[in-house]
């Protein structure tokens, strides 16, 4: 009788399904660093690792919206002539606000309101002008002579509204802890650029309270942190031993910097010529609150408050020379951007073994 031939299932060796399983797990790993790569260095650039902006325009010009030349800063006549005040959306101490318009966009104007105020105004615009970045709203004009300036208007407002915004549905795909940690940094590079701006380290005294804070900041429209008010924002220059003040009244609460309170107690009534100046890490002492507010309480945002705790720490320590400089905490919060989208990536890869 005639033999059928017996046909097995034929296996691969234990060699070459390990083999196998290794290169898909290389290709993952290599395809998941180069994405990786790919999105940090875009985020890096977008974020203001580079100081400059390529769309910028040279000194005195503005670009805006889709136009591809630049324009000269608008001077008095045209702004008298060409822009349209709408409705006045803000009023502060130093000066009032108005949505306005001017050649079909949608521009700022602001113009004093205190004569008293007038140096701090005049402070703001030369620090306005310096300072054109992509870390600062973008100048379009201004008129001395009438304590008048044009900038760059921006819908979504000051970080106030922040959390608002993220509510809306246009927004909520936004909402999540990676997003919040890049606005948390695109703050700490405005910090940063300020204390290494061209004009020398800079403090940015506007900052006593968290509502305070968040007000001198715009949000883009591609989520995005700008510094908008630049009224307060003294020179600290150790060679020459200069140290500042912010303002000339007493500063209270656990916001601002030990060394920003009075120091001689209850029983010393304050006096401003006996308050000891300070320098630029009353900044650094801020960050972890404004990075909490940054943070909010979306999935995920605990964690990286934990992977935070140690350079926040080190933020609130009481004596300032052993505080962080601001290019530390932002290299901190860079690393643990790209370690904790690693984690959230590494599932997916171990999936496919």
């Amino acid at each position: 009788m005639e033999k059928r031939p017996h046909f097995a299932r034929r296996e691969f060796p234990p060699r070459e399904v390990s083999s196998l399983s290794l290169a898909l797990l290389l290709a993952a790993v290599l395809l998941l660093n180069a994405i990786l790569y790919l999105y940090l260095n875009e985020f890096y650039t977008s974020s203001g690792h580079a100081e400059t902006d390529p769309s910028l325009c040279p000194f005195g010009y503005f670009r805006l919206g889709a136009v591809k030349n630049c324009s000269p800063w608008l001077s008095c006549e045209a702004i008298n002539r060409e822009v349209r005040k709408l409705k006045c959306v803000g009023e502060g101490a130093v000066k009032k606000v108005f949505l306005s318009e001017w050649k079909e966009n949608k521009v700022v104007l602001s113009q004093l309101t205190n004569s008293e105020l007038k140096e701090d105004f005049l402070h703001g615009l030369k620090m306005l002008k310096a300072l054109q970045s992509k870390h600062v709203v973008r100048l379009l004009g201004y008129c001395e002579q009438q304590f008048t300036i044009l900038t760059e208007y921006h819908p979504l407002g000051s970080l106030r509204g922040l959390n608002e915004t993220l509510h809306i549905p246009k927004y909520k795909g936004m909402n999540t802890w990676h997003r919040r940690l890049m606005l948390a940094m695109d703050y700490v590079s405005v910090i940063r650029y300020l204390h290494s701006s061209p004009l020398g380290t800079l403090v940015m005294c506007d900052s006593n309270d968290l509502d305070k804070v968040l007000s001198q900041y715009l949000l883009t429209s591609d989520f995005h942190v700008l510094v908008n008010d630049l009224d307060a924002l003294p020179l600290v220059n150790r060679s020459a031993g200069r140290l500042v003040k912010c303002g000339h009244q007493e500063l209270r609460g656990e916001f601002v910097a030990p060394e920003q309170r009075w120091p001689y107690g209850e029983e010393m009534p304050f006096e401003d010529d006996l308050m000891p100046p300070y320098d630029e890490k009353t900044d650094i002492w801020k960050i972890p609150d404004v990075s909490n507010f940054f943070l909010g309480h979306v999935e995920g945002s605990d964690i990286v408050r934990l992977h935070l705790f140690d350079i926040h720490a080190a933020c609130k320590r009481k004596e300032p020379a052993e505080r962080p400089s601001a290019q530390e905490v932002l290299d901190t919060y860079r690393k643990v951007l790209t370690l904790l989208i690693r984690e959230a990536a590494m599932p997916g890869t171990r999936e496919m073994l």
